[in-house]
């Protein structure tokens, strides 16, 4: 397919005209090129990087027409790169379909026996085993890895951390001799000085952050990737946790100041990245709602665009709108940096040079 599109390519704000042939990005003329839009933004392919495709909404496991309808919802928001952060299932044959999102996979999550959901993670009975599973999740991977850094203890009533300051440093240490980064499912704030001292790369949901753990995420360039929309949930998982006053009374404080939290963050210069956390209890395709959580928590609405799009590229390894790269964007009819409701309703969602979701300008259907 040769298309040829004209509008205002972001982030550089500049009015441009692109092509695409061989499923790839040309600035130069393309020769009988079909003209997909002659005005609109265009935005690099935007990226969930933190979902879970394969986990059903809901819980259990997704079978293989469950994960490939929950990529297909991704790409139809237009969320065309996704860090899957860890997955109990192979989902290797999505790479097999050209018409769906790129994954980037973490492994399964490792765990403690009783210090996670159930039949999702690897758990580990001995926590001196951790840097040798690690690393095969690090050769079994895309280049990431997971641990869950804290989980309720029900023995103590309220989040713990599940691992000693030793062992992740060992278990880090032996992910990037693999050339893997990791990154931690992180609630509270015991478990983050003891995961950043140890190199960690990034950090999933970070609720507990301080002034000091942020400090030291910042000073060592530890990438956060807060899922708001997940962290919304919080109140609910509280008023379930009946057993458990002093978790239940943590999570609800934990939400009531998340905001503040990522805005301090963000004001630390903490690279900040979009995640919606969908599978479970998030369901997939709501990129659009993260970004503009995060627009409410300290960034600007260009800033939180740019975190689930060239920012999130360029820290992922993946090119933006560049001549000869992949020809992933989405394009809008309007700005997308206005609001949500924008962001929910692409024009075009173009995926290696083929158009897979338009919407009818009169209609509004896809």
């Amino acid at each position: 397919m040769r298309l040829h599109l004209r509008g205002v390519v972001l982030p550089e704000d500049e009015v441009r005209d692109l092509w695409v042939r061989d499923g790839l990005i040309s600035v130069e003329p393309v020769r009988d090129a079909e003209t997909l839009c002659g005005a609109g933004w265009i935005v690099p392919g935007l990226v969930d990087a933190h979902c879970h495709v394969g986990i059903r909404y809901g819980g259990g496991h997704e079978d293989h027409d469950g994960a490939v309808e929950q990529a297909e919802t991704e790409r139809d928001a237009g969320a065309l790169l996704l860090r899957d952060a860890g997955s109990p299932i192979d989902t290797r044959f999505i790479d097999e379909r050209e018409d769906l999102p790129k994954i980037i996979r973490a492994g399964r999550h490792i765990a403690r026996p009783k210090r996670y959901i159930r039949e999702l993670g690897i758990e580990l009975d001995d926590e001196r085993d951790l840097p040798e599973i690690v690393a095969e999740q690090a050769r079994l991977g895309d280049g990431w890895v997971k641990i869950v850094g804290d989980w309720i203890d029900r023995s103590v009533g309220d989040l713990r951390p599940l691992w000693s300051d030793a062992v992740l440093k060992e278990a880090i240490d032996a992910a990037h001799r693999e050339g893997a980064r990791v990154t931690a499912h992180v609630f509270g704030e015991d478990a983050l000085p003891g995961l950043i001292d140890a190199g960690i790369d990034c950090i999933e949901h970070g609720t507990g952050l301080t002034d000091d753990t942020i400090d030291m995420m910042a000073r060592r360039g530890t990438a956060l990737v807060p899922t708001l929309i997940n962290i919304d949930t919080f109140p609910d998982i509280a008023d379930s946790a009946t057993k458990f006053p002093v978790y239940a009374a943590h999570m609800r404080d934990l939400h009531r100041r998340v905001r503040e939290t990522v805005a301090n963050a963000h004001a630390a210069g903490i690279p900040i990245y979009t995640g919606t956390d969908a599978g479970g209890s998030i369901r997939h395709g709501r990129i659009a709602d993260e970004i503009d959580a995060l627009s409410g928590a300290g960034m600007t609405r260009h800033e939180a665009l740019g975190a689930s799009s060239w920012n999130a590229r360029t820290w992922l390894g993946r090119p933006g709108i560049a001549p000869g790269a992949p020809a992933d964007f989405v394009v809008y009819e309007q700005d997308p940096r206005t609001g949500p409701e924008v962001l929910a309703a692409p024009a075009f969602v173009v995926l290696r040079g083929k158009v897979y979701s338009r919407r009818d300008p009169v209609t509004g259907h896809r």
